[in-house]
């Protein structure tokens, strides 16, 4: 049969849902053809993931229809999705990490005729057969916490098609993933597809929706602005669709001369958790100077990121100076206190408190250093009305939306929660910005705004910036020097102009 002529798998009408006073969606339309690949793209902060949660049982619209597979469906929870056969892959991975692959694919599924005992081996052949038909291959007897990302999300689709999902939405699949797992997971998505399944990619790599997608859906300010087939239509008019007629490139920085040393790394090591570790790690970052890592993660980006901003401890002999101060001594307040902005790699883990409120995120540090909590109201009773009013000030600034900085810091995009981080970071006094995949899972103005800061804290605040990616376009078009880590060892490869190809290579070993 036609997937056209079919009943569609999903069919949206109008749906609506507001956040207090933020409205997320405005009357949302998707139509997704039954055994295809479809793609929802749009800036961060469009409304895709709100959709995607009403879809899957998490929200309950406010306003609107939806069918699945031509019948209503009004999912109060999660399960009912489940049991309408939509399956969802969350960008932030929803595994206990303490337990297995079998037992976390198994967790939230009724129990058989075998009673409250786990049938563990049953569950383990059974993981492993649908491993081997689907290609997604991983030990059922791994603890989730030994996994990578590549294997962990490879959990999260094994999850839900052992729960019997024809429909599975993934929300940005290759966000966290380095670039050699990138090919298999669409050789996966394309043998799901061919066994009649239905997927939903939500994306904003223009790239991967037409490399992987039949039909697209954008949504923009959280209405949907077009929705048709991708044949005929160019990279360029799709990104116009998504972002308007604004232009987002950012250019590359100007050439500049670095100023004075601002971090004096030698011999630093860190023990391997479950990487490569770091082995002896050498080099000096100036004043006003770009400093790009790639590699393909798990090469000891995240031991170096960590060792300089505190939160890993490096082994004896190692030595990192901050302005001829041993920065390797001191606590992450302290650090923090003598000019160290940390953009970490995991927003929702490490950079913000989702729970509460922007205003409060904003002034984590400085409520702590005595010099700035005095313009808060004092160091021991801060004033809210004085938080919420610099707030305010700074999102705007950044551009971050909806800039209500009452609002949870868990209510924002995954984009806006980057720039809330930034405009913490950044907008106090700083020598030093280690900044890890910083426009990770962004769309391409997000990611523009983020970069351009960083530019301007080198350039302007004549910072010293760590950018720590492995997003290599990232790399090349920022740095001013360019260092690869493969296997735990950091190569310095030169200035800028060094070529792609030389980069590359070194990121394998070559």
């Amino acid at each position: 049969m036609n997937a056209s002529s079919a009943v569609p798998a999903i069919r949206c009408a109008g749906l609506s849902k507001r956040f207090g006073a933020v409205q997320a969606l405005h009357a949302a339309d998707l139509t997704v053809a039954a055994g295809s690949i479809h793609a929802v793209a749009g800036e961060n902060g469009a409304g895709k993931t709100t959709l995607m949660n009403l879809i899957s049982g998490l929200l309950r619209p406010d306003a609107g229809t939806l069918e699945v597979f031509g019948r209503p469906a009004a999912f109060a929870s999660p399960l009912d999705a489940v049991g309408a056969g939509i399956g969802m892959v969350h960008q932030h991975f929803l595994l206990a990490e303490a337990l297995s692959v079998a037992e976390n694919v198994a967790l939230g599924r009724r129990a058989s005729a075998g009673g409250w005992r786990f049938p563990r081996r049953q569950a383990e052949e059974e993981l492993e057969r649908l491993s081997a038909e689907t290609g997604l291959r991983v030990d059922p007897r791994a603890r989730v916490s030994d996994l990578g990302v590549g294997m962990r999300q490879r959990v999260e689709i094994l999850k839900a098609l052992t729960r019997g999902a024809r429909i599975l939405l993934l929300d940005e699949p290759t966000a966290v993933l380095a670039p050699p797992e990138v090919e298999p997971l669409f050789r996966t998505l394309e043998t799901l597809r061919a066994a009649g399944r239905t997927l939903v990619l939500i994306t904003h790599k223009l790239d991967q929706v037409f490399a992987l997608a039949s039909a697209v859906t954008v949504l923009r300010g959280g209405r949907t602005v077009f929705e048709g087939p991708l044949q005929g239509l160019s990279s360029d008019e799709l990104a116009r669709k998504i972002v308007g007629d604004a232009s987002s490139a950012v250019a590359a920085p100007p050439a500049n001369r670095p100023g004075a040393a601002v971090l004096e790394v030698c011999a630093l090591r860190v023990p391997a958790e479950h990487g490569t570790g770091l082995h002896g790690a050498s080099f000096t970052l100036h004043a006003g100077e770009i400093l790009g890592v790639a590699g393909v993660e798990g090469n000891g980006q995240d031991e170096l990121a960590g060792a300089l901003a505190g939160t890993r401890r490096a082994a004896a002999g190692s030595s990192a100076k901050l302005c001829g101060t041993e920065l390797l001594t001191l606590s992450v307040r302290s650090r923090a206190a003598a000019g160290v902005a940390s953009i970490p790699g995991d927003r929702q883990r490490e950079g913000l408190v989702l729970e509460l409120s922007l205003a409060e995120n904003l002034h984590l540090r400085e409520a702590y250093e005595a010099e700035h909590a005095a313009d808060l109201g004092g160091t021991w009773r801060l004033s809210p009305a004085r938080m919420i009013a610099r707030a305010r000030g700074r999102l705007e600034a950044y551009g971050v939306t909806p800039g209500d900085p009452e609002l949870p810091a868990g209510a924002l995009s995954g984009g806006n929660q980057q720039k809330a981080i930034a405009a913490r970071e950044l907008s106090r006094g700083i020598k030093l910005v280690l900044a890890s995949n910083p426009t990770r899972g962004l769309d391409v103005a997000a990611a523009a705004a983020v970069q351009r800061r960083l530019v301007a804290a080198a350039r302007e605040a004549g910072a010293a910036v760590l950018l720590i990616s492995s997003d290599l376009d990232e790399v090349l078009a920022l740095s001013d020097r360019v260092g690869v880590l493969y296997g735990g060892t950091l190569s310095l490869l030169g200035s800028r102009g060094v070529s792609r190809e030389a980069v590359g290579a070194a990121m394998v070993g070559a």
